[in-house]
């Protein structure tokens, strides 16, 4: 900051303050190309803003002009700064000549803080970032012809960021024939070399540059595209994109995924002004496109939170998410008088509002439910310890026809920040990051993928069967948070903090419970694994389901109000996994997120924007605590867990298992906006937990088998066929054997499996044989392979 100006003491052009020759100076310095006509409007208006500037009113935004790497920034709120100003003429001229009024402010800025020392250089620039402009905001679907050379404000997500490059300004010529040297500025990046000499006698037209005289600034150049969900965006239209040109201290600031707010002039530039000669030269000379000047970047991640919030702890975690979400007093009071209604019955009411057009799955529906709030991330600032993800993954497999697609496509329009996509049209490029050519500048730059966009949100992948290819590219984002890439001489790592709610059908069109998951969606168990929960939705023949179901359906299209409760027969009791259960309070989780058609006949569901702002304000100021008996009923299901977990073959329970159950128990106390998990926040997760192991590993009978979490079903046929396969192989001598060889061997020891070509097509997913050829296979767990491949 600068209560005082620094000492200038450089040798470059200096001259002594004079008073009003003093600020004619600095006017043409800022305006090299000012016209007699606007020099005494523009004087004018300068002398104005110096007043200002000089008055205890205008002390306060001098003393935060900062210089950064030898420019001099002040970043000026227009909100503040309009409390206390009264020079409508700058007013005036922000709206006719942006441009202009803020090249005055500079200039003013420039004679105020260096008007106090008795030596004023004029090679140093002042630069005024104007933001926080709420009367220029506009949706980039309005960005039209009759906004060219005005003053905006547009908000978006950051999809491609450029290299930062230098871009000369300003260059001097020297003449061929005379030697005359003429200095030319490059306005809007164009070269524009002298067309003759100055020189009466002389006319020449050939110059040579000096480029030791080039005067260059980073540049660098950002594609915004239009916040999804927003109230401006219009479903099912492409989302509209706007390029931004960055200058100076304005580099760097972002980076793919970030969502900013730019405040900059509209500028328009010839569609066709790089191409060369020939039959293009000149062609639709008179097509312009837009772009915008940017005069300031406000990234939401850099916000620093409100002045009465700094001071406290838990209150600057919600710094990340300062200005992603914007909350009126209206919308506060709305989220306080929501919550003291509805008290501990908050988490049914918003569970029922989550499509409430899809009959029943309550459980499922409270798994999203708790996916949209999420959990706490930990160690995210401290570069000493590994990051802790708080995002809650759900996988929803099932039968087709059960809506899990239109449960997806619910959660996506109610979250903050929500992004759908189909997995059978999506690359691995278009999920992660793609890096892209510039067709004018050669330069290769980040395009941000799905996970990147849906940072700090949800997304939702439908048809995730269907993108076997692309799996890999999702174990780091699931994890990790973040993408990291290295493609074309570009190495990054992007943030990915975002939520995966996924959707699949199984392999053979119906979900086979003879199957493992694995099996079922030929899904490696390391994605598998990464999944906080995973439900199985099945499309049992139930009379009396089907008759509720019906006229469920019937009254959404009668125009009535959907019966979304069933009979009280029909509520599921808790599952009893193996002797590991938990007493549950209040009777079961089902049951009490249910509506009752009789005790809640008025009940109306939230509208989406409303419950968007409630889970957004939840992210971003409530941060659960683990308390002691919470922390007591999750760690003792836990261990239960791995006590009756007998498998030989692996762990299917491991320490990611108890983390889920800690990040479902915050997401479950910030539903309530409470700052502490209570206990009955934990038997709630235990319960959910409960339905999805109990989905995930039950088996055709009814039995719940927690080996089946390996890959394979059938595991002793399995070990018993191998065995048989290992001594063939001691025996011939060789390793591969044919399909006809295969069959025959199953038959000589019995093999009880109920088809023999999936059976061999599992051991193949899970690396037990070796596919070689055309119905040809290697064995690679024989002593006779292992010989082989070790010579």
């Amino acid at each position: 900051m600068y209560g005082h100006p620094p000492e200038i003491t450089s040798s470059k052009t200096k001259f002594r303050s004079t008073g009003k020759s003093d600020l004619w100076r600095i006017v043409a310095f800022y305006f090299p190309q000012i016209s007699a006509d606007g020099s005494e409007l523009i004087f004018h208006l300068t002398s104005l803003l110096v007043h200002f500037f000089s008055s205890p009113q205008g002390q306060q935004f001098i003393d935060q002009v900062k210089e950064d790497d030898g420019l001099f920034i002040l970043p000026l709120d227009f909100q503040q700064f309009r409390k206390v100003c009264e020079v409508e003429e700058f007013y005036a001229a922000l709206e006719e000549k942006p441009k202009d009024a803020l090249l005055c402010m500079n200039a003013a800025v420039h004679k105020v803080i260096f008007d106090k020392a008795d030596l004023v250089e004029d090679s140093i620039k002042i630069n005024v970032r104007l933001h926080n402009y709420q009367d220029s905001m506009i949706a980039l679907k309005n960005l039209k012809a009759a906004y060219i050379d005005r003053l905006v404000s547009v908000r978006g997500t950051v999809i491609k960021v450029s290299t930062v490059r230098p871009l000369v300004i300003q260059m001097s010529f020297s003449c061929a024939k005379c030697g005359t040297t003429i200095s030319c500025d490059f306005p809007d990046g164009k070269f524009s070399p002298p067309t003759k000499c100055e020189m009466q006698a002389c006319k020449s037209r050939n110059f040579n540059p000096i480029r030791s005289t080039a005067r260059p600034i980073d540049f660098q150049k950002i594609r915004i595209q239009e916040l999804l969900r927003s109230e401006h965006h219009e479903e099912g239209r492409v989302p509209r994109t706007v390029e931004c040109e960055l200058a100076e201290d304005l580099v760097d600031n972002c980076i793919p995924g970030d969502v900013v707010t730019v405040t900059g002039i509209i500028r328009v530039i010839n569609n066709y002004m790089d191409i060369g000669g020939g039959k293009s030269k000149g062609k639709n000379q008179t097509l312009y496109y837009l772009y915008l000047e940017a005069v300031s970047v406000t990234n939401s991640k850099s916000q620093s939170a409100p002045e009465d919030m700094q001071h406290t702890d838990t209150n600057a975690r919600a710094t990340e998410h300062f200005d992603l979400h914007s909350f009126s007093p209206r919308d506060l009071e709305f989220i306080v008088k929501f919550s003291e209604e509805h008290g501990s019955d908050v988490f049914r009411q918003i569970l029922q509002s989550i499509c409430p057009s899809i009959y029943g799955h309550e459980l499922v529906k409270a798994g999203i439910t708790l996916a949209l709030f999420g959990g706490v991330q930990k160690h995210s600032r401290d570069q000493n310890k590994v990051p802790v993800r708080g995002d809650i993954h759900i996988i929803v497999v099932g039968d087709p026809g059960l809506g899990k697609s239109q449960l997806l496509q619910a959660a996506a329009s109610v979250a903050p920040r929500g992004i759908y996509v189909c997995g059978n049209a999506t690359t691995n490029a278009g999920l992660t990051v793609a890096v892209v050519k510039d067709p004018l500048t050669s330069d290769y730059a980040f395009e941000a993928g799905a996970m990147v966009l849906a940072d700090r949100g949800v997304c939702c992948i439908d048809e995730f069967d269907k993108m076997s290819a692309e799996h890999q590219a999702l174990l780091e984002a699931m994890e990790q948070q973040c993408v990291s890439v290295a493609k074309a001489g570009l190495v990054a790592s992007l943030s990915a903090r975002t939520s995966v709610l996924a959707a699949a059908n199984p392999a053979g069109g119906h979900y086979n419970r003879a199957k493992t998951v694995n099996e079922n969606l030929k899904m490696s168990a390391a994605l598998l694994s990464r999944f906080d929960l995973v439900f199985i939705l099945l499309d049992k023949p139930d009379e009396l389901l089907d008759k509720r179901l019906s006229e469920h359906i019937m009254s959404l299209h009668a125009g009535n109000r959907p019966v979304s409760a069933p009979d009280k027969r029909l509520c599921r009791e808790s599952r009893d996994i193996r002797g590991v259960d938990m007493n549950m309070k209040n009777g079961s989780l089902v049951a009490r997120l249910r509506v009752d058609p009789k005790r809640d006949s008025d009940f109306v569901p939230l509208p989406g924007p409303l419950l968007r702002k409630y889970i957004a304000y939840a992210k971003t100021y409530v941060f659960p605590r683990m308390t002691k008996p919470a922390a007591e009923i999750l760690q003792k299901f836990y261990l239960r867990l791995r006590d009756h977990n007998t498998s030989a073959d692996g762990t299917p329970i491991t320490a990611r298992q108890l983390e889920s159950l800690v990040r479902l128990a915050e997401a479950r106390a910030r539903v309530d906006l409470r700052e502490e998990i209570s206990t009955q926040d934990a038997l709630d997760v235990v319960e959910i937990m409960k339905e999805s192991l109990y989905d995930k590993y039950v088996d055709e009978n009814g039995f719940v088998d927690f080996g089946r979490s390996g890959g394979m079903s059938q595991q002793k046929e399995a070990k018993r066929f191998l065995s048989a396969l290992n001594k063939q192989s001691e025996l011939q001598q060789k390793d591969c054997f044919s399909i006809s060889e295969i069959y025959s061997l199953a038959d000589r020891i019995d093999l009880r499996v109920p088809d023999i070509d999936t059976f061999v097509d599992n051991l193949n997913s899970v690396g037990y044989l070796l596919k070689k050829g055309p119905k040809t296979y290697q064995v690679l767990s024989s002593s006779y392979s292992r010989s082989q491949s070790s010579r």
